[in-house]
């Protein structure tokens, strides 16, 4: 498995130091990387469904919103 860093810039002095994450850090960002993935997934579906909901009653997004709003 290819190792992974995180970059540190310090401002004031300019140095850039790249250091290895430890297993802790590793699996923090693939637990969070699950999670926005599900998320995402989960708007897409609700973006599905709604489309197929106007397409069943024969309207557009924008009567949608006039019926709606």
């Amino acid at each position: 498995m290819t190792k992974q860093f995180r970059v540190e810039h310090n401002l004031e002095t300019g140095e850039v130091t790249e250091i290895e994450l430890t297993a802790e850090e590793i699996a923090e960002l693939s637990a969070l990387r699950a999670e926005t993935e599900a998320k995402l997934a989960a708007e897409a579906q609700k973006a599905t469904d709604k489309a197929a909901l106007w397409v069943k009653l024969g309207i557009t997004e924008d009567e949608a919103k006039l019926l709606l709003g």
